[in-house]
């Protein structure tokens, strides 16, 4: 059985955990053969984000050091699936979508799927200031990388555990989400970008919309423009046979505790 790690990084996201994890679909996932875990990234929450994520089932890791990318360098390290799927914990990605994501991901034999929101169709999900600005920087994006990735700012991505392993992504912050698709589409991997529904967000804004534009852009031409260290391709190691598969109806862990 395919083994997937599902990594949400997560502040003060309380009140949206429990409709978020609902959305999951961990049976249908099993029905197709994935084996998942759910990992929750405790970004120093002060509101139980934690304890409530591992309630719901999901292994918590903690990142006391605040910051979007931050929480994804805890997370991303700690997963442990051979393929790993992310999205935000503020209930705007379409994490039920993930069996269909997957398949695409399997149908078009890449090693890194993004996911574009910047459809008519998702309008009312996001303010017009923040559209604009994500076309802006997705433009910008395209022209120093040349990569034809239309949403730059997309969150929810799904790669081959190897890609992370192989990427030198350095953002604390919200560039992280720019970053690791600029850095896996300059290494060469196999990459595509498909819509997504977008979602209103439930609970309170944590985007500080105009320092982190401003911050997005610097780091799109600090990374356009500093030396790329090459990566030693890793050998993709034969997996071993899974045993039999558990009952599909709750949430698995990958290791036995």
């Amino acid at each position: 059985m395919k083994t997937l790690s599902i990594v949400i990084p997560a502040f003060n996201e309380a009140e949206n955990l429990r409709p978020l994890m609902a959305t999951i679909p961990i049976s249908e996932l099993h029905r197709g053969g994935w084996k998942t875990e759910i990992v929750v990234v405790d970004n120093n929450s002060t509101d139980g984000t934690g304890d409530l994520a591992r309630h719901l089932g999901a292994r918590v890791v903690f990142q006391p050091t605040k910051g979007y990318g931050n929480a994804y360098h805890a997370g991303l390290t700690a997963a442990r699936g051979d393929v790993i799927a992310t999205g935000d914990a503020d209930c705007t990605y379409p994490f039920d979508a993930l069996p269909g994501l997957l398949h695409a991901f399997d149908q078009h034999e890449v090693e890194f799927l993004t996911t574009n929101r910047l459809l008519r169709a998702n309008r009312h999900a996001m303010k017009i200031s923040h559209t604009l600005a994500n076309h802006l920087l997705s433009g910008i994006s395209r022209s120093l990388f040349r990569n034809n990735v239309k949403d730059s700012q997309s969150g929810m991505w799904i790669f081959r555990r190897y890609v992370w392993e192989r990427l030198r992504v350095e953002s604390g912050g919200m560039a992280f989400s720019q970053e690791i698709k600029n850095a896996a589409t300059t290494a060469g991997f196999r990459f595509s970008e498909v819509p997504i529904e977008y979602r209103p967000r439930g609970g309170e804004v944590k985007l500080n919309a105009l320092p982190d534009g401003l911050g997005n852009l610097r780091q799109l031409f600090q990374h356009r423009f500093r030396k790329i260290v090459p990566v030693p391709m890793l050998p993709v190691l034969p997996q071993p046979t899974d045993p039999a598969p558990a009952d599909a109806a709750r949430s698995e862990s990958l290791t036995t505790a």
